[in-house]
């Protein structure tokens, strides 16, 4: 699995090198974006022979960027905010995307492309999460059950706008109630543990690529091993492809790829396309 993780950032920087960058003079200041996004799903079926189930999809997504670059510091702050649901048939409303995601960067400028950071980031969820697999649902999952914190420090590369990646030691905390396991408990103990930290290294690494004047890729791949366990990493791979057909709506596809062995042993695969409504706050 680590030979993977290594192949994926090293995919993500020659697409990255391959671009041309533009050299422009930097504008100091702040820069700020805010996309709302809505997408609705809606089929229903009156005496059709052909057979088929009504069926109804809803999802909203919110997504901010806040960053103030200075010539000898750069400050950035990014937010998302996911959360939709889905009816089929008879069967009761269900959760189908959900998700609370914010980070916190700062970054000292001493040379031209490495660069000390430090960096906070949170995760977690609006709503309970059910398992329907039973004959009744059974919940497995809260608002801050599990939460994730994670703190790190370390040295940045950035050789344009389009790539950038960041390496350092970082502290992870898993914080949990009524759902310790099987995020924050240790089976091993006889115990109950509902938050665990844990020391290790991180790496992040984003790309954002504008493959046409309508179309763009962003890609954020995330790694984390605690030092007791440097073989076993926990990978967040989130990329998300859009494009513009009009001023107003737009296409993305999403590819989510989550990989915790404390959680489960196979890697977790989650994949949305989505056309819908999108507006440009700021």
């Amino acid at each position: 699995m680590k030979k993977v993780f290594v192949l994926m950032i090293a995919f993500l920087m020659l697409v990255a090198i391959g671009v041309e960058a533009q050299q422009k003079a930097p504008e100091y200041g702040w820069q700020k974006s805010m996309i709302l996004g809505v997408n609705l799903t809606q089929t229903n079926f009156d005496n059709w022979t052909q057979g088929g189930e009504n069926t109804f999809a809803w999802q909203g997504n919110f997504n901010f960027k806040f960053i103030n670059d200075q010539e000898k510091w750069n400050w950035s702050n990014t937010g998302k905010f996911e959360y939709g649901s889905s009816k089929v048939g008879d069967d009761q409303l269900k959760k189908s995307i959900d998700e609370i995601k914010l980070e916190t960067v700062y970054t000292y400028k001493i040379g031209k492309l490495l660069n000390p950071f430090v960096s906070a980031s949170a995760q977690s969820q609006f709503t309970a999460g059910y398992d329907y697999s039973g004959d009744t649902k059974t919940q497995i999952s809260a608002f801050m059950d599990p939460g994730y914190f994670r703190e790190s420090a370390g040295i940045g590369y950035k050789p344009n706008e389009t790539f950038q990646t960041r390496l350092g030691a970082a502290l992870k905390q898993t914080v949990t109630n009524d759902f310790p396991a099987p995020y924050a408990d240790n089976p091993s103990t006889s115990t109950i543990e509902k938050f665990k930290n844990e020391i290790g290294l991180e790496s992040v690494t984003d790309l954002q690529l504008k493959i046409s004047q309508n179309s763009l890729v962003t890609s954020k791949l995330e790694m984390f091993s605690a030092l007791t366990t440097l073989k076993e990493i926990d990978v967040n791979w989130d990329t998300v492809f859009s494009t513009k057909i009009s001023k107003f709506f737009s296409v993305n596809f999403n590819f989510k790829l989550f990989y915790d062995r404390d959680i489960s042993v196979k890697r977790q695969i989650k994949q949305a396309i989505a056309l819908g409504f999108t507006y440009n706050l700021l």
